[in-house]
C-alpha cells in the first residue's frame, strides 16, 4: 500500500502499533515482544521508503511494553486520556509528511 500509495503521489505516515502486555479476551499470547519486533521493522520500512514513521508506542507503553494504566482501561484501547497524547503526534507526523520532498 505504502508504494502505490507513493507511486500516485501520496505521502505515506506509517503509525506503530500501540503497546499491548496482553490482550484480556485471549490471555497468554504475549503480544508485548512481537509489537515491539514489527513497530522496529516498521520503522526501517517507513526510512527506507521516504516515509514518515509515527510512534505511539514510546510515549505510551509502560516498563512491561504494555498500554500505560492511564491511557487505555482494558489495556488494549486508548481512551480519552491516551488519544490526547496521540493527536498531537499524528499532527506532527502529517506536518512532516506534507513537508517531506
Amino acid at each position: 500500500m505504502t508504494e502505490i500509495a507513493q507511486a500516485n503521489g501520496i505521502r505515506v505516515v506509517l503509525s506503530s502499533v500501540l503497546p499491548v502486555f496482553d490482550y484480556p479476551w485471549k490471555p497468554g499470547l504475549e503480544p508485548a515482544p512481537k509489537i515491539v519486533a514489527l513497530n522496529a521493522w516498521m520503522r526501517q520500512y517507513a526510512a527506507a521508503k521516504g516515509a514518515v514513521y509515527l510512534d505511539y508506542h514510546t510515549p505510551m507503553a509502560d516498563a512491561r511494553m504494555g498500554l500505560k494504566r492511564e491511557y487505555g482501561d482494558d489495556g488494549v484501547h486508548p481512551n480519552v486520556a491516551g488519544y490526547r497524547v496521540m493527536a498531537p503526534l499524528t499532527d506532527a507526523a502529517i506536518r512532516a509528511a506534507l513537508t517531506a520532498r
